[in-house]
């Protein structure tokens, strides 16, 4: 794991520097060990400059991103802070940021902070900056997976040796270190699954056949505590896609749904909808004429809603609410409806949160981003 931003290794500074948005590493003294193009630029900084820098060198006094690092640390999890004033003489006003801190198993204490300027956009511009904060976590989820699955069957096969040749008490010690390594590797699984260039399988889907199916996985486990209803349009035309990510999607979104609920939920339910809506209309910089998106699928839920603190950056990564969460889910949601052609939007309020995905007809679907 001291090898994750050696810098004699060229693969991993290729990565990072891959990322569109700033991102640096500090030591438990907040030195900056690793800094990535778009912070040198970001801080009107070069590489030798930043790495000669603490963080109280780039913030302003007394900023919150102080005590979000101490938080990270403290609690060894992701934590984000959102509409924070960065400003030094040296960038100037750059307008509120959203910063992202997530903590490294070592050097110890180390943490990864990723910087996210703001865009002044409309709801449907934002699916776009959504979409592009999950692609930035496709760099970082293949280095991650290369960088710390190896070490850590490592950890754990040592710690599976030690487990036969101790006491009883050191015992609950080795057994604690596999389920610690198991978990990094689920969360490491999960930022790899950005990074996963596999192509998938394209077919002409009847969405309605997914959703049945998303339904009968929902009841069979995590929803079990709601009642799950559909309303459909049988009209729909198919979709072209990946099944498989198609079930992803919404598997996704109903898991979630169902949690936000609770097991403790009265009359919790959930309602699946589809509906043919002409006039929705998005253009990128990619296309000359705006690709329309008529097919609509809605999860609908009658959960407390979303908080409003992070209803604007939900699709972002590590953007989470749950204790164990790591905020991956709906920013991999982003990605695969993104890579669909279509967009992925949310209207919450009390007893009545919906996602809605947007997608194009096969005949104007767009091409899936690199």
């Amino acid at each position: 794991m001291t090898a994750l931003f050696h810098k004699g290794r060229s693969d991993p500074a290729k990565v990072l520097n891959a990322l569109a948005q700033p991102l640096i590493t500090i030591e438990a003294q907040d030195l900056v060990i690793e800094a990535n193009v778009a912070a040198e630029t970001f801080f009107d900084m070069g590489r030798i400059a930043l790495l000669r820098s603490r963080l109280a060198d780039l913030l302003p006094f007394g900023s919150p991103v102080f005590e979000l690092v101490e938080e990270a640390r403290r609690n060894h999890a992701t934590v984000a802070g959102h509409k924070i004033d960065i400003s030094t003489p040296r960038t100037g006003n750059r307008g509120p940021v959203d910063i992202f801190i997530a903590p490294l198993p070592q050097p110890g204490d180390s943490v990864a902070i990723m910087v996210q300027e703001r865009a002044i956009a409309e709801k449907i511009d934002r699916q776009l900056t959504h979409r592009s904060a999950a692609r930035s976590v496709t760099a970082l989820g293949a280095m991650l997976a290369h960088e710390i699955k190896n070490p850590l069957s490592g950890i754990r096969g040592a710690a599976q040796l030690l487990e036969g040749s101790v006491g009883d008490d050191d015992r609950a010690l080795t057994r604690l270190i596999c389920d610690e390594t198991d978990r990094i590797v689920k969360l490491v699984d999960r930022m790899q699954s950005f990074a996963d260039s596999t192509p998938s399988q394209w077919e002409s889907l009847n969405i309605h056949a997914v959703l049945d199916h998303v339904k009968r996985l929902a009841q069979a486990g995590f929803a079990r505590h709601v009642r799950l209803t559909e309303t459909y349009d049988p009209s729909l035309p198919h979709i072209h896609g990946s099944r498989d990510q198609l079930i992803q999607i919404f598997l996704n979104l109903v898991k979630n749904a169902a949690e936000a609920i609770g097991e403790d939920g009265i009359d919790g339910e959930i309602t699946l909808t589809t509906a043919y809506r002409p006039g929705v209309r998005l253009r990128t910089g990619q296309y000359a004429e705006p690709v329309s998106l008529p097919l609509e699928i809605c999860v609908r839920d009658n959960g407390p809603g979303i908080a409003p603190e992070i209803a604007a950056n939900l699709f972002d990564p590590f953007v989470t609410t749950k204790a164990q969460g790591s905020g991956l889910g709906l920013a991999l949601v982003a990605k695969l409806v993104g890579d669909h052609g279509g967009i992925v939007e949310c209207e919450s309020h009390p007893r009545r949160t919906t996602f809605r995905v947007l997608m194009p007809l096969p005949s104007t679907r767009a091409r899936p981003s690199a």
